[in-house]
């Protein structure tokens, strides 16, 4: 094949670049994945023209996609899964979904979109990758409100993928086909696990992981790609998503990945290079170059579908967090309604699969990704503010009832000094036996 690598070129440059200027901008707290897709749609046929998705560029994003996917599994915290965490979480989602389907009943109704349930799981994501950052840096990954958050955005990705692939698989016709086909993929995901742990566990062949984990070989980095890509291409002969055979790969390896003794601490950080080093910014400025702002901008009424799925989002994905009320504080609740109503990878991915099954329009596409960079762009920098404000006000009463304790105590002490005065005794004479 002669492959030519420019459009290649221009695309990794961007996503180099863009990062690189956040970075002499701290103060400017956007993702780089906002700036990545509208610098993509900057360079692409919608405005400069400088790139076309030719077939380099479209196997990079592919696989970067699987990568995005493959590291949102990755982000699952298992042991986190569990009580009443779990239970909130858990029914959180299925309140979400419910909510969304009415919400696009109710679009569908209003003539914005023709497949109300597409867009229902659209709406019913949340985007973890972003989130998780968000709450190490207030310091709240470890407290219930965090958790509740990660479980919640867990539990979305999970299930949005799976029911993504049981309505809206390219292939498989039936739902009755697919729930087999799905069943299929998880019970060959269950006995893939089972031999990774009975290897795992093989003095022999950990010996030779840890020997050659660090080498040249990358044996470990090395394994993930072989599930990642083994993976994805079951989902794809079973007629499924490859965005569900890449999310399961990174389960698995959330879930079996328990070494005790830390032989290979930098293993996820390896991998995390190689996504987000590599693959999953071609998919994010491609995703900007293939973005058709012609589509949003061609009638003003397409405009304004762009704050409507705005406000779907918050909807769909914040009000189930009123059911946090029990174990979290009120003041909290705004921040999980506007965590929880993040997103925009899963968006990205969907919209693509979409296009591709002519189940949503290309306006509507664009207006839906437009949504979840606006959501990505405000709603994590204004609940790190509500955050640090309810810190702050925490601090302060707490300040506020040190001084009052120690108020207390030294007039507690006054009173007693002065009571032995009127009493003829100093204090000293008092601490005296007798």
């Amino acid at each position: 094949m002669d492959l030519a690598f420019t459009n290649l070129l221009i695309v990794v440059a961007v996503g180099f670049a863009a990062p690189l200027l956040l970075g002499f901008a701290p103060a400017v707290r956007v993702p780089s994945v906002v700036l990545e897709i509208v610098a993509g749609i900057v360079v692409g046929p919608s405005v400069l023209g400088w790139v076309s998705v030719d077939a380099p560029v479209t196997v990079f994003s592919v696989v970067g996609l699987a990568f995005l996917l493959f590291l949102a599994g990755l982000e699952i915290e298992f042991p986190k899964l569990r009580g009443r965490v779990l239970r909130l979480a858990s029914l959180g989602f299925v309140v979400s979904f419910a909510i969304a389907i009415v919400v696009g009943l109710l679009l569908k109704a209003g003539g914005f979109v023709s497949q109300p349930l597409f867009v229902a799981i659209v709406l019913s994501a949340t985007s973890l990758g972003v989130l998780v950052p968000v709450l190490k840096d207030a310091g709240e990954s470890g407290t219930t409100f965090g958790q509740l958050v990660i479980a919640g955005g867990t539990i979305a990705d999970f299930a949005t993928v799976i029911l993504l692939s049981l309505f809206f698989s390219r292939e498989a016709s039936s739902t009755a086909t697919k729930v087999i086909l799905l069943a299929g993929l998880f019970v060959a995901a269950a006995l893939i696990s089972v031999v990774i742990l009975r290897a795992e566990h093989s003095i022999r062949i950990g010996s030779a992981l840890r020997r050659l984990q660090d080498t040249t070989a990358q044996i470990r980095v090395r394994a993930a790609f072989v599930l990642l890509i083994g993976l994805v291409a079951l989902a794809g002969e079973l007629g499924l998503e490859v965005i569900l055979g890449a999310f399961i790969a990174g389960a698995i390896i959330s879930l079996i990945d328990r070494d005790q003794d830390m032989t290979h601490p930098a293993f996820r950080r390896k991998l995390e290079a190689a996504g987000f080093g590599i693959f999953i910014p071609v998919f994010f400025v491609t995703t900007g170059v293939r973005y058709d702002l012609d589509a949003l901008t061609a009638q003003t009424s397409t405009l304004l579908h762009v704050p409507i799925f705005l406000a779907a989002l918050v909807l769909v994905r914040g009000l189930p967090a009123l059911l946090y009320r029990s174990v979290i504080p009120r003041e909290r609740i705004p921040v999980a309604v506007l965590m929880q109503a993040t997103s925009l990878p899963f968006i990205v991915a969907a919209t693509q699969i979409g296009l591709t099954l002519n189940v949503v329009t290309p306006a509507n596409a664009a207006a839906l990704i437009a949504a979840g960079l606006l959501s990505v762009v405000f709603f994590p920098a204004i609940s790190l503010i509500l955050l640090k404000r309810d810190l702050k006000c925490a601090e302060s009463i707490d300040d506020a009832m040190t001084e009052r304790k120690d108020g207390m105590v030294g007039g507690m002490e006054t009173f007693e000094d002065d009571t032995l005065e009127v009493l003829g005794a100093s204090p000293t004479a008092a601490a005296r036996p007798g």
